[in-house]
């Protein structure tokens, strides 16, 4: 099957994951990618939050940005552990590679949930869906078939991960199917204009690095190719500077940034 395909399998394995994860006694470890995006900590606080509805012994083990560290509560964060206790059960989300998973070991029972088409299907129970706009989009589906009741505090994180993948809806990948989703994730509470509000604030620090970057702003071949340029240092020392990769490519004529 191509790598980058719809998974043909993908009801019929997320209902498994969904059986196993209600049927586990054991703790239920919830970790993500290095250096977690909106996605990576939405889903999994997410999922978090709907196996502890369940009553299970979930743990979310991330360490999310800073303009995300408004959505976890202090007691829902878990320390990094080295090795898994016995029994344990490991949900790996949004990330590529086992290599990338941190915060634990990619060991004991491991579910793999994954929208990256580049994913090797790692544990014993992979799902990888590349046509899914975000990992969140199939930890919603997860949290239906657990039958778990929405609440706005599950809906947010989840709500939060589609956000940030699709650019608030701008991005290509933002299919009917997506608005559908957010649509029903509105509907159980979330309180969309405070939440993309939230998504936005930055410290001063951040836009103090924008205004060097814009002022390294060149244009060149007539306003084809525009650069800018991030030290090294800023980028070290401000965790948003991704962020300024999409600040030169709205420059009206441009065709490369």
């Amino acid at each position: 099957m191509d790598g980058n395909a719809p998974d043909p399998k993908y009801w019929e394995k997320m209902r498994l994951v969904a059986e196993v994860l209600k049927a586990v006694e054991g703790p239920i470890y919830i970790a993500t990618h290095v250096d977690p995006d909106g996605d990576a900590i939405g889903s999994s606080l997410g999922l978090y939050r709907a196996l502890k509805a369940l009553g299970k012994d979930a743990r979310w083990v991330a360490e999310p940005p800073r303009f995300l560290r408004f959505l976890p509560k202090e007691e829902e964060y878990s320390d990094p552990v080295e090795k898994l206790p016995v029994g344990a059960t490991l949900v790996a989300l949004d990330s590529a590679e086992a290599s990338r998973v941190v915060g634990v070991p990619v060991e004991g029972f491991v579910i793999n949930i994954d929208h990256h088409g580049t994913n090797p299907r790692f544990g014993h129970i992979a799902v990888v869906d590349p046509s899914k706009a975000a990992t969140a989009q199939m930890v919603k589906d997860l949290i239906d078939l657990l039958g778990v009741e929405w609440t706005a505090e599950i809906a947010t994180p989840v709500l939060t991960g589609i956000l940030t993948d699709t650019g608030n809806f701008r991005f290509a990948n933002t299919t009917p199917e997506v608005l559908r989703v957010a649509a029903e994730l509105v509907g159980y509470g979330v309180k969309l204009a405070e939440l993309t509000d939230r998504l936005q604030f930055r410290p001063p620090s951040y836009f103090r690095l924008m205004g060097q970057v814009l002022s390294t702003v060149a244009f060149h071949f007539g306003g084809l190719l525009v650069t800018a340029h991030l030290p090294e240092e800023a980028k070290r020392e401000e965790e948003d500077s991704d962020d300024f990769v999409g600040l030169i490519r709205y420059v009206e004529g441009s065709v490369v940034s």
